[in-house]
Parts: C-alpha cells; sequence; structure tokens
C-alpha cells in the first residue's frame, strides 16, 4: 500500500451545452444514432477565449478552497492533458502563471485518457518518497479546439472540462491499494493528431489537411480500449488482493457507453456500482475520471474507508488502473 489521503476533489466545466439536437443542425447526425452508440446526450464546450490552462485553474482553486489552504502550500502541481495552451512550456506553468504562483514545481504529463491516472501514480511516489507533502493533480481538457466539426465519427464524442485533486501522505491505511499501468507506442497512430509537433510542423497544407485535429481508428479503439481497461482494472486489483464483490465503486474511463459496459462485466463488479457521467459530459479525456471522482464525493456515493477501481485507455496507446481507499 502506497498511504496518500485525497484533502479535496473539484471539477470546473464550461458553462455551454452543447446537445444532440444541436448536432443535428451542424453534420449528418441524429440524436438515436449518436445515443445508441456512445450513450452520450451532452456536451461541455469551451468558449473561444478560454484555453486548457483556465479550466485547470479553476478546478484546482476549488479544490483548494475545499482542502482549506493555498495554492501556495502545494509542493507539485501535475497537470495532465493531451490540448495544452501550448508546445512548451507546460500546461501546468501557465496555470501557474494564471493564478501568480511561484514556487511549486510543475510538469505536464501526456499520456492522453489515462493520464489523470498517470498523475496519480506520480503523486503517489512523491507522496511516499518524502520528495512532497502536498500534491495537486488535474485532468483538464479542451478538446473541441482539436476535433474536425465536420467528422461525425469523432466530434459527436468529446467535451471540456477539467477535475482536481488535493493528495497528501498519511500513516493511516488508505491509498493506492494496487496499480497497473502501461503503454504500446506501436498502435500511436491508431488514435492521435497528426500536425503541429516536429513530425509535421504547422503550415497552410497541414492546415487545410485537417491534419491538427483528432485521427481516429473507431473499431481498433474500441477492442484495444475494453481489453486494456478490463484486464488493467483485473491485475490492480489481483494486487490490492480484493474481489470484485469489494469494490465499492468502478470509474472507467468515460469514453462510451459500450466500451464502460463491456469493461465492467469482464471486472465481474455490479452494474450498479459503475459511475458513469458521460451521457451528460462526453469524452473529456483526461478530465473524465477526476470529474467523475468529484461527482461521486460530492453527490455521497463514495464514502470514507470505499474501495474504489479507477480503469482507463487513451491515445499512446497507455492503460492505468488503481485500487484507491479512500
Amino acid at each position: 500500500m502506497r498511504r496518500l489521503r485525497i484533502l479535496a476533489t473539484a471539477r470546473a466545466l464550461p458553462p455551454r451545452v452543447l446537445t444532440n439536437a444541436e448536432l443535428e443542425t451542424m453534420i449528418d447526425t441524429t440524436d438515436q444514432w449518436i445515443v445508441e452508440r456512445t450513450g452520450i446526450r451532452e456536451r461541455r464546450i469551451a468558449a473561444p477565449d478560454v484555453a486548457t490552462s483556465d479550466l485547470a485553474a479553476e478546478a484546482l482553486l476549488s479544490a483548494c478552497a475545499a482542502a482549506d489552504l493555498r495554492p501556495e502550500a502545494l509542493d507539485v502541481l501535475i497537470v495532465a492533458t493531451s490540448t495544452p495552451d501550448t508546445l512548451f512550456p507546460s500546461t501546468a506553468c501557465w496555470v501557474q502563471h494564471k493564478l501568480g504562483l511561484r514556487g511549486p514545481a510543475a510538469f505536464d504529463v501526456s499520456a492522453g485518457c489515462s493520464g489523470f491516472l498517470y498523475g496519480l501514480e506520480l503523486a503517489a511516489s512523491l507522496l511516499v518518497s518524502g520528495s512532497a507533502r502536498l500534491v495537486a493533480v488535474v485532468g483538464a481538457e479542451v478538446m473541441s479546439k482539436v476535433v474536425d466539426w465536420t467528422d461525425r465519427s469523432t466530434c459527436v464524442l468529446f467535451g471540456d472540462g477539467a477535475g482536481a485533486a488535493i493528495l497528501t501522505s498519511c500513516p493511516e491505511d488508505r491509498g493506492l491499494l494496487g496499480s497497473a499501468w502501461g503503454a504500446d507506442g506501436n498502435l500511436a497512430k491508431v488514435l492521435y493528431q497528426p500536425a503541429g509537433g516536429t513530425r509535421q510542423p504547422a503550415s497552410a497544407e497541414t492546415v487545410a489537411a485537417r491534419a491538427h485535429t483528432v485521427h481516429m481508428e473507431g473499431n481498433t479503439v474500441f477492442k484495444h480500449a475494453v481489453t486494456a481497461m478490463s484486464e488493467g482494472a483485473i491485475e490492480a486489483m489481483r494486487r490490492a488482493e480484493i474481489a470484485a464483490s469489494d469494490v465499492s465503486l468502478l470509474i472507467p474511463h468515460q469514453a462510451n457507453t459500450r466500451i464502460m459496459e463491456a469493461t465492467r462485466a469482464r471486472t465481474g463488479v455490479a452494474a450498479e456500482r459503475m459511475v458513469s457521467i458521460v451521457d451528460r459530459y462526453g469524452n473529456m479525456s483526461a478530465a473524465t475520471i477526476p470529474v467523475a471522482l468529484d461527482e461521486a464525493r460530492s453527490s455521497g456515493r463514495l464514502q470514507p474507508d470505499d474501495l474504489v477501481v479507477m480503469t482507463a485507455f487513451g491515445t499512446g496507446f497507455t492503460w492505468a488502473a488503481q485500487v484507491l481507499r479512500v
């Protein structure tokens, strides 16, 4: 066990709601088609002048307030995102800039939809080693700015948002009981943003080709996502020495209901114990799990000493799963 305690969680969601009915007026799709295949009914969309760091900073401030501490007290700030404000510096540094912070170590984790759990792995190691006393992990995305709004197979899936958690070490028997994480870079091109980096720098040609947007092979992603998320969760539970019947809540990455339900069925966790917010927010990539975790905590669905299994899969391909005693 890596002992740690969640002092607080929080979320930040843009006020703009984009419904399936509105999408019907934008592209060749229907509410029925989207709901049957994804379970998504609406998603949040950031305003044109809102960047990922804005949502991350809002969630972080709310989490710090809930924990009754000032952001200056943090030792480390980790931001998990696939939609950074800039290639450099990190979005975590832009969050510091926005809040006027100076001092806490700040860096990004780029692991796609698995990013928040990757961040928790790093935070747990920092806390257990004594390298840090207070660590903030934020999952934040503005996916609406990197999707192709003419591609009905991808643009209906994604939404914007941020979730944050403030962590500290503790002597009690709570924290990460078991985890499993990994990656397979051989599948990188199955889900990626082709242009904007050093391989394909921005040019008139890359913009015209919509190469700065999400490119995804949906069927391949589905197959690998279910396998990785379910096997990761099962391995994390094995290492934690718990059974599916011991799990209080299962929080899978909110990709779509079919992936989530297939993952749940393979883990053996009861259907009523799975947390699902995908119908209201869509796929917020690295933000889905922290937002779902905060909703479970704030609604009273998650109680002290509960056992939570979180599992995710993302571009890379990456995967991560953890058993957390809250």
